[in-house]
């Protein structure tokens, strides 16, 4: 037995131009009904938190950038310190996206700003031209400690600084059974999912994964993967989804759902034949009941009838006595 995928949850907010997506090709080309609601909420620590943690922001010449919320919590507490960013400070960015968007706050071509392609691989071979600086990494409280072991192995002088915090969404207004697959892209999405849908199993529900930390969290919460990315075939989740659609969409359900569902069917059907049963029994003894009423109904008759007859002749017959006496 196989399941039929048509509705997808992306544990994501929607793009910003959903049309001109690749997930809304994906969907137009099979069929699909895509539905994006990210699981969890990014908050920014409280100025307190910042201050305990005693470090600096000017003592590092050199900032690692992984995301939006990174550029906009740095440039949020130099302000609150009211700090001044240096002309001469150095920014590394994961993608030319978070580059770009440094320029909310600094002018653009005034700053040392470097960027790599799409991974953090990609981003430490630029940094490891300029091995020499001290690199200040914004990071989020429960961030993976991947992208720390890769900084520690090209030996790269940083020190990591809590920023923000991942918190699970209440996700209780979703109705998880109207989907067939869900989409996951971090640790704290699985969390949310579980805390969310406990009783949720990867019988019920197709499952996407993307990133070792997700897949780990997935595998620790008892959920299986079906499918994962990045891989030397697929890099990205769009790729990967694309490959199992081309390869028919479809999940063989385990022996143990098949068997559950065989057991299901024929406690269904042996409780209908109870019923039956049941029924019958009562038709039965509702009908016994009718006749033994009949009979009883019927013989009260009779008795009421022979009854009146016994008392007039012994009647006529203390009168005939009377008229004997007399004569």
């Amino acid at each position: 037995m196989a399941k039929k995928i048509k509705n997808i949850l992306i544990s994501q907010n929607a793009p910003a131009e959903k049309e001109q997506s690749q997930y809304n090709v994906l969907a137009e080309k099979y069929g699909l009904s895509l539905t994006f609601n990210k699981f969890f909420e990014v908050v920014r620590i409280s100025n307190q938190e910042f201050r305990a943690q005693r470090i600096p922001l000017l003592d590092y010449p050199a900032v690692i950038m992984t995301s939006k919320m990174a550029v906009d919590n740095y440039f949020y507490f130099a302000k609150e310190m009211r700090l001044t960013i240096p002309d001469g400070m150095k920014f590394f960015c994961i993608t030319d996206s978070v580059a770009n968007y440094l320029q909310n706050y600094i002018q653009y071509r005034k700053r040392k700003i470097f960027y790599g392609k799409l991974t953090f691989d990609e981003l430490i071979t630029v940094i490891h031209k300029h091995k020499e600086s001290r690199y200040l990494f914004p990071c989020a409280e429960d961030a993976s400690n991947v992208n720390f072991k890769k900084l520690d192995a090209a030996k790269i002088n940083y020190t990591k600084i809590i920023m923000h915090r991942s918190e699970p969404k209440d996700l209780s207004k979703i109705d998880i059974k109207k989907y067939d697959m869900v989409v996951m892209f971090a640790p704290i999405g699985v969390k949310s999912f579980t805390q969310n849908f406990p009783n949720v199993t990867s019988d019920d529900i197709v499952i996407a994964a993307f990133g070792k930390p997700t897949q780990s969290a997935l595998q620790k919460a008892k959920l299986q993967v079906h499918v994962a990315a990045p891989t030397q075939k697929n890099p990205s989740m769009i790729m990967a989804l694309e490959h199992f659609f081309e390869e028919g969409g479809q999940v063989k359900q385990s022996k143990a759902k098949v068997i559950k569902k065989q057991t299901e069917k024929k406690e269904t059907k042996g409780a209908k034949k109870e019923t039956k049963a049941v029924r019958t029994t009562k038709s039965v003894q509702k009908k016994s009941a009718a006749t033994t009423a009949k009979k009883t109904t019927t013989a009260t008759k009779k008795t009421a009838k022979t009854t009146p007859k016994k008392t007039t002749t012994a009647k006529k017959s203390v009168t005939k006595r009377s008229n004997a006496k007399k004569s």
